[in-house]
């Protein structure tokens, strides 16, 4: 009872290949709707890029003191894709060795992984929308402009709306997918 059951070692591929959509589809969207921007603007934050309106988002927060968004500021486009690139080949390991011990560790890595990356977005958010440059043209005390980890926030007449993008949902379906796996090895292991 030691190996894997079937449906672990397919799940093991299934895993791989929704972590590769990462690469082909942005990981998570932010939207943003005003009255002087009726059709929105959006940004598609990628493993390794961002994407969408970043011009416009940028001359906008320059107005309430927000730091511009630059690719070359997040370390975090070379780290994530060498993490999930990492993890990608410890899944092909597991795969080979086709041991229960291996998947389990391999989850408690996703987990990890998950919970930090999550973490250091929040702590990207809150850096720009609390950062504020005192010298800016608009100044409202006691605002800050942090948007949502996750949802819909209000903020002066501006509403933005943070969630998933497609590799964000196949990347969450990873972990949906090795957290119930998990369960279901351990227990068969019991039985």
């Amino acid at each position: 009872m030691k190996k894997l059951t079937i449906s672990g070692r397919i799940s093991v591929i299934v895993v791989i290949l929704f972590l590769a959509t990462l690469w082909f589809f942005p990981m998570w969207q932010i939207d943003l709707r005003a009255p002087q921007y009726p059709g929105g603007l959006s940004m598609q934050i990628w493993i390794n890029n961002i994407t969408g309106d970043v011009d416009i988002i940028n001359g906008l927060n320059h107005y309430i003191g927000m730091s511009s968004i630059h690719k070359k500021d997040f370390a975090e486009f070379v780290f994530l894709p060498a993490t999930m690139l990492a993890f990608m080949g410890i899944g092909v390991i597991v795969f080979i060795v086709n041991r229960k011990i291996g998947y389990y560790l391999w989850t408690v890595i996703f987990l990890f992984i998950a919970v930090f990356s999550f973490y250091d977005f929040y702590k990207w958010e809150y850096n720009y929308g609390h950062n504020l440059n005192p010298e800016a043209p608009i100044k409202v005390p006691g605002m800050s402009y942090q948007p949502p980890l996750l949802g819909y926030k209000k903020m002066l007449n501006f509403e933005a709306l943070s969630q998933p993008h497609v590799g964000g949902w196949f990347y969450i379906a990873a972990g949906v997918m090795l957290v119930i796996i998990t369960f279901l090895e351990l227990k068969k292991a019991k039985k």
